[in-house]
């Protein structure tokens, strides 16, 4: 069979949700956690996903683990991708528990990341030290992601605690807040132990929260996606993706799956 060059689906197949908006988006946006992929499938990802994926998080403390020239291929390869890079938010933690802020922050910078993320899962950062590391960053022209919530299992969503910190982190300059899930997304945040989603909470939090739109949720199991997307609609954000999911994840997005058939645009008000 000859194989038909410029063949092309139809445009309705390829977005029955009629939702998705090409990058740089601010909304819908999809964040992939690296821990530890190599060249190759570091490369074979973006060849095939960078569409899809908004932000590729270095998981955790992994990055000073890296041979540099590596390290400083992969935020290049990815950011001719069109994809943003960031260190976890747990290397900040290590650097403020070591006292070497300023010298985390002078080796980001060289690097070639796009920005950092402020967290307190494992630590405990006041108010005013959280603050300063936002300003801090902002000030350098790094983007600020910032996490709430703790990694302890049990931990669990408050409203008003996730309402005060957001609001105190978007206005010293942090883009986006990340609801805390960890890597399992097992008995933290919004899921109880199985990795259920408690639906109930996820439904007050969005409803009650004027600035939702500026909350990315950390799901990194396919039940927890598709519970998120019925609720927030295809437009909500998610992080904590395992790499093999960039792709099964846009479909649900779009309403390519069996789970989300039908989805459209933003099924609940949160986002406007």
């Amino acid at each position: 069979m000859e194989i038909k060059i410029g063949a092309s689906w139809p445009a309705v197949l390829e977005d029955p949700s009629e939702s998705r908006t090409f990058k740089p988006r601010n909304a819908g946006l999809t964040m992939v956690i690296d821990k530890g992929l190599g060249p190759n499938a570091y490369a074979d990802l973006l060849a095939s996903a960078a569409p899809y994926i908004d932000f590729i998080k270095i998981g955790f403390g992994t990055s000073p683990l890296y041979p540099i020239p590596l390290l400083q291929e992969k935020i290049k390869l990815a950011r001719q991708a069109g994809v943003a890079v960031f260190p976890g938010g747990t290397l900040l933690e290590a650097a403020v528990r070591l006292n070497v802020e300023d010298k985390f922050f002078d080796t980001v910078l060289d690097l070639g990341f796009d920005g950092i993320e402020v967290s307190d899962g494992t630590i405990e950062l006041s108010r005013k030290k959280r603050d300063g590391l936002i300003r801090e960053a902002t000030q350098r022209g790094l983007r600020v992601f910032t996490e709430y919530g703790k990694k302890a299992s049990g931990s669990r969503v408050v409203l008003d605690d996730l309402r005060r910190t957001a609001e105190s982190d978007l206005s010293c300059g942090a883009e986006m807040v990340t609801v805390e899930a960890r890597e399992s997304g097992l008995g933290v945040g919004l899921f109880d132990e199985s990795g259920g989603c408690r639906q109930d909470e996820l439904e007050t939090l969005v409803h009650k929260l004027p600035f939702a739109k500026n909350l990315m949720w950390e799901a990194p199991r396919k039940n927890q996606q598709v519970d998120l997307l019925l609720v927030l609609g295809s437009e909500a954000n998610l992080g904590n993706i395992p790499p093999q999911e960039a792709i099964p994840l846009e479909t649900l997005r779009r309403g390519l799956r069996s789970d989300t058939f039908g989805l459209h645009r933003a099924i609940s008000d949160y986002m406007i």
